[in-house]
């Protein structure tokens, strides 16, 4: 996927009858697409009875409060389908390139920012393959791989949490269903970049 850099211009963002702009993972209100970017550091012991501690996820700082934890997110431009807008997003924000795969659901949220609106997450299993040095918003975010366990004491949205449970949840059973590929995935793949 080329790409010069974070989207900055508006011309082809996506709006609502009311004026909000449309992120990916969000909804109604705002659709903002949201990733969990995740890489299994141990494929052989993926298939124990405890697949999720063979999985490590990216989470990124805010770039608002450097310290805090979360997942990629971003908007969604009139020019790309949802899939795509959270390909970019996570390159962007993450510097990872990879396979979106399943989405796990959407979560409301209340919005941090001026107009404390209600948000509407899509999110969205991210298989990392490839994490370049240098990505867009390197200079804004920190990015780190964490174990799941510790993504869950620091994570300090709950519906983050739960995102990240169902995507434990989705792991598992992929895992114990094809134990004979590749070390499965979540969902099947959704990459149309």
């Amino acid at each position: 996927m080329a790409n010069s850099g974070p989207q900055k211009c508006r011309q082809l963002q996506r709006y609502t009858s009311c004026g909000s702009r449309l992120i990916v993972g969000q909804s109604i209100n705002l659709i903002i697409d949201w990733c969990i970017p995740y890489k299994i550091k141990n494929k052989e012991a993926a298939c124990d009875i405890i697949p999720h501690q063979s999985v490590e996820v990216l989470v990124v700082s805010s770039t608002k409060k450097r310290a805090e934890i979360m997942f990629p997110k971003g908007g969604w431009e009139a020019d790309e389908t949802m899939i795509q807008a959270a390909y970019r997003e996570t390159y962007e924000e993450a510097g990872v390139l990879g396979i979106v795969e399943g989405n796990l659901g959407k979560w409301s949220y209340k919005s941090k920012s001026n107009d404390n609106r209600d948000r509407e997450a899509v999110m969205f299993a991210f298989n990392v393959k490839e994490e370049v040095i240098y990505w867009p918003e390197g200079a804004l975010r920190t990015r780190k791989w964490m174990s799941v366990e510790e993504v869950m004491a620091e994570c300090k949205h709950v519906w983050m949490k739960e995102a990240l449970a169902r995507f434990v949840f989705c792991l598992s059973s992929s895992i114990t269903k094809t134990d004979d590929d590749d070390g499965g995935g979540v969902g099947g793949s959704l990459d149309h970049h």
